[in-house]
């Protein structure tokens, strides 16, 4: 059916365009409550989506902002591979970089066609962390991995339920490569459970308001959404602007931004060669990070869709870190990821100075335990991003303890969850009182978590970035804190700190001791208001002693 938008009442698209939202939130509640794992029902490492018939982002849901960019690019994968071998009841997985999981194995794709009137009509799509697919350590996450096949069990676009009835091979085969088989399948059918939701409300639907009317409602919404993109891209100073930042381990990483009035033009043509650790991401995953960029710099009101970023071109390298060749590794594609976006976040600060913070801890912050469980004897995994600190702005202290800008609407697993599921103690959770972000305004603090290993067996993956470059400040303002770990032996009390680490042994009683770092300062530090930095001393996030040679207070 076709037909123009004046055939169509507004108000009954406007209340289709919000059902869409609705049934995105709605699959997003399905997945959190019937999953197993904690990363995914406490965490929300998720994100959920609502996609037209051809794949292209309609209304996303709550989770991650990097997983919902996931999912138009998962959906069309799908689409370019199955082809019109679809049918109603039919439901589709991947977790592939390289053939459209975009981020790294852990992260399971799950996608439905939905039909009505005969014809297809959208896709519902959910992404979650899965706690183990296989690979050559536990948890999936190994950042001694060389290749893609260390990492876990690669699915391309697979078709799991056929017509409504499961491919009983297809879990068969997920569950014999994973450790922890009951978790997987549990949260595989959370997730199938979650888009034959959103298969229904968009079905009924369409039932109410008719094919025509939900096609309208969808096209206006991605049309108005380029309208507020193009209309913000016309606000911003115009021109070419660049800058190099340089990783931990060494490696520089130049942008170039071009915004005219019709393009944002992201240049990482410059990024270096693909790495043989797990530290790339596919085009695809790249894109993301600019996505989120964009979207926060010209409107973060307003709800995402693929409308909204119309006007974006990114431009890479084959054979970079952020457009690697098969079969380069991924575990630790976010932290690639969250650089990029970070870098853009930097270079912007010359176009808007007046909206945007200083830098942030910009690290997931990765932390996987396991082990034995001492009170069960099941193998356990805790997979866990951190929370740390965000820069200061012209206006206002920086956040404290949030996730990273890519992570989103995202928690911290509470202790009691972790005690009970997991084989740790949280002995510590509190805000990082070390020096760092100084200014008029000061950044937001990073957190201390202290896990207490039970395990004799235990062990100890994560990946930190800006562990050797702590944040960066805005206006004057002095630098954050580093992020890191400290591995302390209740043998003898030593200390082993880390950024990057894979496997490492933990005994029964070692205490993992996780900082993250403060957010960057705004502004010369001695022209904060006196009493803000009283009142910090009094509540012991300042020394004295930086009270007096920092902020030149003379009685803190």
């Amino acid at each position: 059916m076709t037909a123009t938008t004046e055939n169509y009442d507004p108000i009954t698209l406007e209340i289709i365009q919000s059902a869409l939202q609705a049934t995105a939130d709605e699959m997003f509640v399905a997945l959190r409550k019937t999953a197993m794992s904690s990363i995914i029902y406490e965490v929300l490492d998720m994100g959920t989506a609502v996609l037209d018939e051809h794949g292209e982002l309609a209304s996303s849901g709550a989770g991650i902002p990097a997983f919902v960019g996931v999912l138009d690019k998962a959906c069309k994968a799908v689409i370019a591979e199955v082809g019109d071998n679809v049918a109603p009841g039919d439901v589709f997985m991947t977790n592939d970089p390289y053939r459209g999981g975009v981020t790294h194995l852990n992260d399971i794709v799950v996608i439905m066609p939905v039909f009505a009137e005969g014809e297809l009509a959208a896709w519902t799509a959910n992404i979650a962390h899965n706690s183990d697919v296989g690979g050559m350590a536990p948890g999936s996450a190994s950042g001694d991995a060389t290749e893609i096949f260390q990492e876990g069990i690669r699915i391309p676009p697979i078709k799991a339920i056929d017509r409504g009835d499961p491919v009983t091979q297809v879990f068969d085969l997920l569950r014999i490569n994973s450790r922890l088989p009951q978790a997987l399948d549990g949260d595989l059918w959370a997730q199938i459970a979650a888009v034959r939701t959103g298969d229904r409300r968009l079905r009924s639907l369409i039932g109410k308001y008719g094919m025509g009317s939900f096609r309208e409602a969808v096209r206006t919404y991605m049309d108005y959404g380029e309208q507020v993109s193009r209309g913000a891209l016309a606000q911003l100073l115009k021109g070419t602007f660049e800058l190099t930042d340089v990783l931990d381990d060494g490696r520089t990483l130049p942008v170039v931004v071009t915004i005219t009035d019709e393009e944002f033009v992201v240049d990482l043509t410059g990024f270096p060669d693909q790495s043989s650790t797990p530290t790339n991401c596919t085009r695809d995953a790249a894109m993301i990070p600019v996505q989120i960029f964009f979207k926060s710099l010209i409107d973060s009101s307003l709800m995402a869709n693929a409308g909204t970023f119309r006007p974006i071109t990114l431009l890479t390298r084959p054979g970079s870190t952020v457009d690697p060749i098969e079969p380069a590794p991924q575990g630790f594609y976010y932290d690639i990821l969250l650089p990029v976006y970070d870098l853009l976040w930097r270079c912007m600060v010359q176009v808007v100075p007046d909206r945007l913070a200083a830098g942030h801890f910009a690290s997931v912050c990765a932390t996987f335990l396991g082990g034995t469980h001492p009170d069960t004897g099941r193998p356990y995994t805790v997979a866990e991003p951190q929370m740390g600190g965000w820069g200061a702005t012209a206006q206002r202290d920086g956040n404290s303890a949030i996730f990273s800008g890519v992570h989103g609407d995202t928690f911290n697993c509470p202790a009691e969850i972790n005690e009970v599921r997991n084989g740790v103690f949280v002995n510590r959770l509190e805000l990082n009182t070390e020096p760092g972000g100084e200014g008029r305004q000061v950044g937001g603090r990073g957190v201390v978590v202290e896990y207490e290993v039970r395990a004799d067996d235990g062990w100890l993956t994560l990946g930190f970035t800006r562990s050797e470059h702590p944040p960066w400040a805005a206006a004057g303002g002095r630098d954050g804190s580093p992020n890191y770990c400290e591995l302390i032996r209740v043998e003898d009390g030593s200390r082993e700190r880390y950024a990057l680490a894979s496997g490492v042994t933990a005994r029964s009683g070692d205490i993992v001791r996780i900082v993250t770092g403060n957010g960057g300062g705004f502004g010369d530090p001695t022209e904060r208001d006196p009493a803000a930095v009283r009142s910090d001393v009094r509540d012991g996030l300042v020394s004295a002693a930086t009270a007096t040679e920092v902020y030149g207070l003379d009685n803190p």
